[in-house]
C-alpha cells in the first residue's frame, strides 16, 4: 500500500519506488482520499525527475562512448569496435535510451544490418560489381552482440532494465565452420606474394597457429630461458607457446630491429601525417597486418582463405601428424576440448582403416567358426 497512517504523525505518509529509487514522506493530509491524491501527484513529479536523469546517462551516445573509453579502445580490433558502436548510434539515434529498446526494434536492426553488403576496397571492375551480402556471423557480431554488450555493461553500471530484449531470439543461425587447410601450392603462392619485411610474422603465424592479435609479440613476452612465449590472448586468458627450433629460427634474427615489438616492417614511402620515414622500421600493427594480408591474398590468387585459417591449417596438420587431440588443444590454448573437436575429421582415414581391419577380422573369425562346426 503506497499511503499509510504513521503512528507518530497525524498525517498519512507515502512510500513508493520508481526505477530503483525510493520516494517517501508525509502527504500533509489527514484523510486517505486527499493523501492518495497527493501520492499520485508526487508520483507524477518523480517520473518527470527520473526521465531527464535517464536521458543524461542511459542514452546510446553516453553508453556507447563510455563503453568505448573503458573497454572498446583496448580491443585488438578497436577500429572494428568503434565502427560497430557508431553504427548503432547512427541507427537508433544518439538520444535513444537503452531502456526503450524493445525486442521488435532489435529484430528490425538485425533485418536492416542483414541487408548490407561486403565492403570492397580498391578500384577497378571488382569494386563496381555487386558485392555479396554480409554473412550471418557478421550480422551477429556487429549488431546483436555489440548491442548486447552495451546492455551488459550498462547493467554493471547499475542501470536497471524492466524489459530487456530476449537476445537468443535475435542471433542468426551460423553454418558450422569447416576448418580450411592450406595446400602446398597455395602455401608457395602466399610465400611468393609476401614482402620480405612481412615474411617473419607470416612464418610465425603458420608455425604457431596463434590468432592475429596474439602474433603481435613484445620482446617482454618472449622468454628465451624458459623457451616459451607467454602473453594475454582471447578473453584476457594467458596464452603460452613453446619456442621450438623453428620458432627460434624465425625470432632470433629479429633482435635489434625494435626495442619493444618483435615484428616490424620497413616504410616504403615517407608519410608526414603518420610520422613515417621511408626506409625506417616500425612495429607491425593490427590494422597494418590486416591490410598487408588483404594485399598478399589478392596478389597470391589464393581464395576462400582468411588470416584465421592459418590457425586452422596449423591445427589440422598437427593433428594429422600426432593423432593426439589433447596435444592440439594445448597447442591452440583451448579452454575446452570440445572446441578442438572441430579438427577431428582429419583422422577419418585412420577411422576408415580401423573399421575396415575390424570388419575383416570379424569376418575371418566367423568363417573359422562355421568351418569348425
Amino acid at each position: 500500500m503506497s499511503v499509510y497512517k504513521h503512528k507518530d504523525s497525524p498525517f498519512y505518509h507515502y512510500d513508493f519506488q520508481l526505477k530503483g529509487d525510493r520516494f517517501h514522506g508525509s502527504t500533509g493530509a489527514k484523510n486517505e482520499r486527499e493523501a492518495k491524491a497527493f501520492e499520485r501527484a508526487r508520483r507524477d513529479e518523480a517520473k518527470r525527475q527520473v526521465r531527464p536523469a535517464q536521458r543524461l546517462s542511459c542514452d546510446l551516445e553516453y553508453v556507447g562512448g563510455r563503453y568505448w573509453t573503458e573497454i572498446g579502445q583496448h580491443h585488438a580490433g578497436a577500429d572494428t569496435t568503434f565502427r560497430d558502436i557508431d553504427r548503432l548510434v547512427q541507427y537508433f539515434g544518439p538520444s535513444k535510451l537503452l531502456t526503450e529498446i524493445t525486442d521488435n526494434e532489435v529484430a528490425e536492426l538485425v533485418a536492416w544490418r542483414r541487408g548490407h553488403r561486403v565492403t570492397r576496397h580498391g578500384k577497378g571492375k571488382k569494386r563496381q560489381e555487386l558485392a555479396p551480402l554480409i554473412a550471418p556471423a557478421t550480422v551477429n557480431r556487429s549488431a546483436t552482440e555489440m548491442l548486447k554488450k552495451l546492455f551488459t555493461r550498462a547493467k554493471a553500471w547499475k542501470f536497471k532494465f524492466d524489459d530487456e530484449p530476449e537476445w537468443k531470439r535475435h542471433f542468426l543461425p551460423e553454418p558450422e565452420e569447416i576448418p580450411r587447410e592450406l595446400h602446398s601450392t597455395e602455401a608457395s603462392q602466399i610465400e611468393d606474394a609476401t614482402r620480405d619485411d612481412y615474411r617473419p610474422i607470416f612464418e610465425f603465424t603458420s608455425a604457431s597457429g596463434m590468432r592475429m592479435n596474439e602474433c603481435l609479440l613484445r620482446w617482454s613476452e618472449v622468454n628465451w630461458d624458459a623457451r616459451k612465449i607467454e602473453k594475454k590472448g582471447k578473453g584476457g586468458r594467458r596464452v603460452t607457446f613453446p619456442i621450438t627450433a623453428a620458432i627460434r629460427e624465425i625470432l632470433w634474427p629479429l633482435r635489434g630491429h625494435h626495442d619493444t615489438m618483435v615484428f616490424t616492417y620497413i616504410a616504403k614511402r615517407t608519410r608526414k601525417g603518420q610520422n613515417l620515414v621511408k626506409g625506417e622500421r616500425y612495429p607491425v600493427t593490427y590494422s597494418g597486418l590486416k591490410s598487408a594480408w588483404k594485399r598478399i591474398r589478392m596478389a597470391s590468387g589464393v581464395t576462400s582463405f582468411r588470416f584465421h585459417d592459418f590457425r586452422h591449417d596449423f591445427a589440422t596438420k598437427l593433428l594429422r601428424e600426432t593423432k593426439n587431440l589433447k596435444l592440439v588443444q594445448r597447442a591452440l590454448n583451448h579452454a575446452n576440448i570440445k572446441t578442438t573437436t572441430k579438427y577431428a575429421h582429419v583422422v577419418d582415414d585412420d577411422l576408415v582403416a580401423g573399421i575396415d581391419q575390424f570388419q575383416k577380422s570379424r569376418s575371418k573369425s566367423r568363417k573359422q567358426t562355421r568351418k569348425a562346426s
